[in-house]
């Protein structure tokens, strides 16, 4: 009872799948590539100041111009979630990869308005202007207390 269709794909459909498939991945890699070569022209930087975030006892966090130990903003708590969820995630990356958790971390304005947040030891880079202009602010608000290098 039981019949036994014999289904075959037509040689062309599959050549050109594979063509399809191999043209895909040529064009991601290029994109790729193309991306990492406008990182080496980078948009050149205006400001920067390294940061370190210290957990006081009430909550808060601390945030301390790592060259002169002065405070240059308090995220306290229940407030600041974009900051301590963009801090976390970092000093996530730095446990996984057993570095230093008090090394500094370095906020960098670009002369194209960018602002980014970079941790050195791991060279992870977080770009902030892509979470909006709130989430930007509670950033570029570190950079412009006080004096910045």
């Amino acid at each position: 009872m039981g019949m036994h269709h014999e289904q075959t794909v037509p040689r062309g459909a599959l050549i050109g799948a594979a063509a399809l498939i191999l043209a895909t991945l040529g064009l991601a890699a290029e994109a790729r590539h193309s991306r990492a070569t406008d990182g080496a022209q980078a948009v050149a930087v205006v400001s920067s100041r390294d940061l370190r975030f210290e957990d006081r006892p009430d909550g808060a966090v601390a945030v301390l111009d790592a060259d002169t130990g002065r405070e240059v903003g308090r995220v306290n708590p229940a407030e600041g979630g974009f900051v301590r969820g963009v801090m976390r995630g970092l000093f996530r990356t730095r446990k996984l990869e057993s570095i230093d958790p008090d090394a500094r971390f370095r906020l960098i304005r670009h002369g194209d308005g960018g602002l980014v947040i970079e941790d050195p030891q791991s060279g992870h880079t977080v770009d902030l202007r892509s979470f909006g202009d709130t989430n930007y602010a509670s950033f570029a608000r570190l950079l412009e207390s006080g004096t910045a290098s």
